[in-house]
Formats: structure tokens, sequence, C-alpha cells
């Protein structure tokens, strides 16, 4: 039977309504294709199982899953995303492959420090290139208009998130939002989320390998009525489905470490944009002090 999928989105619509249904192996494939789609447009068969950490035949298997003739026509589609309408981005991608491409700075010594730098900063660079062409405009937009509409938003992310969730806690608060972050203290993780309030949000910030806390606290919020937001990697995330809306932020990674660069800017775009709505101008609380203290001593 042929495939019916015919372009990269659609590639994605089918992954994400075969959740739950593909073998342990194929979700382990699929989310390395949605996770790396620029690698796999470009890679041989073997060195993308090599970087899934799959056999070979298990790409073929997943390909032929999806109804393809093979790896070659499942291929085809990515390579269509990469340089089909969008020859500038393709451009941009294939500058930063040329030299000390991503697999070889992985590869490298890691006790060289110059080659590893240069290897995060790439990365960095890989994601922010990606993300600037993919990321949901009218989701982000969603974002700050559901942040603007909340009482308080109350924050969930751990592990290797766990800075951008802080650092969000931080700039929201900054901007004039009340904002918490859900730290499951004494394992209070569902009684933090029952002490939120019937206009209050939850922001949930994961990415593979999805932490299980993360997870929970986002279906806890979803089931009790509260409006949740993600912050994630890919459709087959398993905060998706109980998130009224999602922007999907691709990391690239570098051996076990992965890029924050790309997830830190939008959540400051978000932050800003957010600012800006509730209220052009307005000092913050430091500056309110600091204006009233110049006023005092005059």
């Amino acid at each position: 039977m042929a495939s019916t999928i015919k372009d990269y989105e659609s590639l994605g619509a089918e992954l994400a309504a075969r959740q739950g249904s593909l073998s342990r192996r194929l979700e382990q494939v699929a989310r390395f294709f949605l996770n790396h789609p620029e690698e796999v447009a470009i890679s041989t068969l073997v060195t993308l199982a090599n970087h899934a950490q799959v056999p070979p035949a298990t790409i073929t298997r997943f390909a032929k899953e999806l109804g393809f003739a093979g790896f070659a026509e499942l291929q085809a589609v990515f390579r269509e995303r990469l340089v089909g309408p969008r020859a500038p981005y393709a451009e941009r991608v294939s500058k930063l492959r040329q030299g000390n491409g991503a697999a070889e700075i992985a590869d490298a010594d890691l006790q060289d420090s110059g080659r590893m730098f240069e290897g995060f900063v790439q990365a960095a660079v890989n994601s922010l290139v990606r993300i600037e062409e993919s990321l949901d405009r009218s989701e982000l937009a969603a974002f700050v208009d559901a942040l603007a509409a909340c009482d308080a938003v109350h924050v969930a992310a751990a592990r290797g998130a766990f800075s951008i969730g802080a650092y969000s806690v931080y700039g929201l608060a900054n901007v004039g939002k009340r904002a918490h972050l859900v730290d499951n203290l004494g394992a209070m993780r569902a009684e933090q989320i029952g002490a939120m309030g019937p206009n209050d949000l939850l922001l949930a910030v994961t990415f593979d390998d999805y932490t299980p806390e993360t997870v929970e606290a986002a279906k806890l919020a979803a089931a009790r009525g509260r409006t949740v937001l993600a912050i994630t990697d890919n459709e087959l995330s398993p905060v998706v489905g109980v998130a009224s809306h999602v922007l999907y932020v691709t990391e690239a990674r570098l051996g076990h470490f992965r890029s924050q660069v790309p997830a830190l800017v939008v959540c400051q775009a978000i932050i800003v944009s957010l600012g800006r709505r509730l209220g052009e101008g307005a000092p913050s609380p430091k500056m309110k002090i600091k204006n009233q203290k110049q006023k005092n001593e005059k």
C-alpha cells in the first residue's frame, strides 16, 4: 500500500495519530526523526541508525510501517522539507554542516575543551536556525494571550529543563505576572497543583526523555480543568495531548547534553511580549521603589 504521506507536516500528523500504537523501537525512531529532521535529510541509513541507537533494519521497518517502499522514499519527505521552498534555510544549514560537522564534534576527544566549546556553539546555532524557520507564530501569540488573561502562572520544569523553568518564573515575575515554580518539594506535587486557582494556568516545559514529574503535573492540572501550555520537542511528547497550546522546540544534542539556547530564546520572546501587553513601559516593582526613594529625597 502506497503511503498517503506527501510532506513533512502530514508525516508529523500521522505519527501523532499513531502514538501509542507503534512498537517501542519504532516510537524511538519516530522521536529521533522528528527531533533531527535536517540530519535525516542528509545522512545515510547506517549513520542515522547509529545516532538513533537502533539497527538499520528498524528504520527500514519504520518506513514500511508508514507505507513507504523503503528508507529512501521516506527520506525524500525530509529532503523536500529541507530544500523545497526553503532554499535560504537549506543554505544556512549547509554552511553549518561544513567543516567540523555536528557528528564530528560529538565524536571528538572529550578532553579537548576547545573542540567541545565549538561543538556546543554549533549545536546552539543549528537549533536557532531551525527554530527561526519552524516556530508556529500563531501558537506563540496564543501563548501570550493565555498568559495575559490568567491570574497566575505555575511552571513545571525539572531536570534538564529546570533552568528554563526557573528563568521563566523569574522573567514572568519581573513583568508583573504572578508566577510559581512547581518544584515538588516534599513530594507535594499534587498539592501544589491543587493550589492552582480557577483562572491560573500551568506552563509545562519538558523534552525527550520527558520528565515523569512534569508530565504528571500537566495531567493533574488538565484533569482539574486548568489550562495547560506546553513547550516541548515534537508531536509525540506526552504533554501534547493535555495542552491547549504547544510550542515545539527541537534542541540539538551534543552527546548526552542538549542545547538550551533555543528554548530560552522562545521563553524570552514570550516574556517580553507579555510585558508589553501588560503595560507598555510600566516600571517594574524595583523601579517603582527606586522612583519613590528619589521623590522622598527631593
